[in-house]
Formats: C-alpha cells, sequence, structure tokens
C-alpha cells in the first residue's frame, strides 16, 4: 500500500552515524585519492591504501548505496559529487572540514543533546565552543575555509568590488580571512583589517601573504567585544560568527560596529539565516540545534531578528539577500 506507514526513516536515523563513519574511513584511507586517479577494484583501491580487500570492498559497497560512488560490475568509480568535494588537491575539496566537524568540542556536545534541550544551552562547558582562544577555532580556520570561498566571492560581486572603490574594511572574527581576503583581490584599493584571536590571526596573514595582498591586510589581535575597533570604515565584515552570541551580545557587537563605521557605512552579515517559518530552508533551519548543543545562548536567528537588533542600535535600512548556490544569507544594513 502506497500510504503505509514505514520504519525506514526512523532506522535511517538512528543509524546515521554509520554514514559519518563510513565516510570519515574513506578520506583517512585515501579512497577518494585512489579513484579520483582512476576507477579500480576493492583489489586495486585496497593495494593503494594499505587496506584489506575484503574490507574495502564493504566500505565501497556501502559508499555507493550513499551516492559517494558508483559501481559496474567490480569496478568503482567517483560520483560526480565526490569528484567536486572529495579528492585532495581540488579547489573545492571539503575533506578536511571533518577536522573541525568531527572534532570531540563539536561531537561530545551533542552526546549531551538531551540535557542540552532541558537547559536551553550547551551542557559541555560554561562557555561551549564561544570559549576565548578555544583551540576549535584553529581547527575551523583551517579546515572550512574550502566552504566558505564561494560565499566569500558571492559577497565580493554583490558589492561590486572589481569597481575598485577605496575602502577601509574591518573583518570581525576573520579567522582565515577569506572574506576580507577576496575583497582585497578584486579590489586593488582595499585595505583590510582583520580582527580575532592571535593564535589564528596568523592563518589570516598567510592566506593573505599567499594572496599577494599583504600590504594591505593589518591585524587586529583580541577579544572582539574589548578591542578598539578604530573608526570611519566603509565596510564591516561580520561573517559566519554572530550565530554563537545570544541577542544581547550580538546587540553589544553590533553598537561597536555602528560606532566603527563611518556615514554612510555599511555592515555585512553573513550567517545561517532561517525562513520565519523556522524549519526551512533545511541546513538554516537544522542549524539552530547545532547552536543549542554548542553554545549557550547562541542560535540560527531569521531576517526579523536581526532587522530588529540592527535597528534598534541605530542602522536605518536592512536588506537581505540569498547567497544560492551556498547555504548562507547576507543581510546588509547602513549607517
Amino acid at each position: 500500500m502506497p500510504n503505509e506507514a514505514s520504519p525506514d526513516h526512523f532506522f535511517e536515523t538512528v543509524l546515521a552515524f554509520h554514514r559519518t563513519a563510513a565516510l570519515k574511513a574513506a578520506i583517512e584511507l585515501g579512497v577518494f585519492t585512489v579513484l579520483g586517479h582512476n576507477a579500480g577494484t576493492a583489489l586495486t583501491v585496497a593495494r593503494h591504501c594499505g587496506a584489506s580487500p575484503r574490507g574495502v570492498r564493504s566500505l565501497c559497497d556501502y559508499l555507493t548505496t550513499l551516492g559517494f560512488l558508483t559501481k559496474t560490475g567490480d569496478c568503482y568509480d567517483l560520483a560526480r559529487d565526490s569528484k567536486a568535494f572529495l579528492v585532495p588537491g581540488s579547489p573545492t575539496y571539503l575533506g578536511g572540514v571533518i577536522e573541525f566537524l568531527l572534532s570531540p568540542s563539536q561531537t561530545e556536545c551533542f552526546k549531551n543533546i538531551t540535557a542540552a534541550v532541558r537547559e536551553g544551552g550547551t551542557v559541555l562547558s560554561e562557555e561551549g565552543v564561544s570559549a576565548s582562544e578555544h583551540d576549535v577555532w584553529m581547527r575551523f580556520a583551517h579546515a572550512m575555509s574550502p566552504v566558505l570561498r564561494p560565499p566569500a566571492e558571492l559577497l565580493a560581486t554583490f558589492l561590486a568590488a572589481d569597481a575598485g572603490p577605496s575602502w577601509r574594511v574591518l573583518d570581525i572574527a576573520a579567522g582565515h580571512g577569506v572574506f576580507g581576503i577576496t575583497i582585497a583581490k578584486r579590489n586593488p584599493n582595499a585595505h583590510v583589517v582583520a580582527l580575532d584571536w592571535g593564535s589564528v590571526l596568523q592563518m589570516a596573514q598567510e592566506n593573505a601573504r599567499a594572496a599577494g595582498v599583504a600590504d594591505r591586510y593589518s591585524l587586529l589581535a583580541g577579544d572582539a567585544f574589548d578591542v578598539e575597533y578604530g573608526t570611519d570604515f566603509d565596510l564591516v565584515l561580520i561573517t559566519n560568527f554572530l550565530h554563537i552570541l545570544d541577542a544581547a551580545g550580538i546587540e553589544r557587537l553590533l553598537t561597536k560596529v555602528y560606532a566603527a563605521l563611518k556615514a554612510g557605512g555599511r555592515a555585512l552579515i553573513v550567517d545561517f539565516i532561517p525562513n520565519p517559518d523556522r524549519v526551512s530552508p533545511l541546513v538554516a533551519a537544522q542549524f539552530s540545534l547545532w547552536m543549542l548543543a554548542t553554545t549557550p545562548g547562541g542560535d540560527a536567528y531569521t531576517f526579523s531578528e536581526y532587522d530588529h537588533m540592527l535597528k534598534k542600535v541605530g542602522f536605518s535600512r536592512c536588506e537581505l539577500q540569498e547567497m544560492a548556490p551556498t547555504f548562507f544569507r547576507l543581510i546588509l544594513a547602513s549607517k
């Protein structure tokens, strides 16, 4: 019967950790690296990976059922998305992201999700991953830059950075520096100040040097709530950051941002922003639970919530822009 209830969804969800473990094993063993060169049998892949043929056959069959591989006879090959995102050396390689997403700071929080729901925030530590100098941010900066390059390019395009206006740009919680560096690459007249904890900024500085913009890229080390920003910035970037804060923290930060901007300057928020129904789009909607598990008061805030906070601290006009095909949305607020 077509409408008969099925337990499939229940078991797929309960056993979803099998998928995580299989994908992690394939990345660690180099399965995608081997198949990125040539299609091959389990025996061929096993020889290159230093693993047992039986083990590789079982793993590759499972990955085929998930859509990461294809199989013709006994021969495995990469599916389209795997060719793009799971072969080391690809400009869109995402395999390194597991260093952050599967780090103990993330997985341990979800082992306590029942308690987090009861308490209304993380129970792993007092501050969760928002703690100052938390080593997770080093892993984040190293692993997540491939994910953030596409929205960084979209942001630069939206701002018409290639037109070359003389901008002073403050990049708050810069991390890897991808957003500010992309603007500096596209706009030879942009000067970027990257703000983050000192240990994390080392990576941003290296990335700026590699991109050829180090002479227009300066560092401001410290806590975003404590350090003095300076004034007369044309743009302030707040990318993939505000979701770890509660509403009061966001308003405190936005007050400082408002003061740092020149008249007519703009604050740019790039983040996971769900629709008003809070159950769509999928990734942004699901992000709220992630913040519940890992932060004391973070959330996936809607545009209306951001609009209220921005106008409360003085911003006059706010607009929401889509950043398809990425998971992110952009809020542009003018002083």
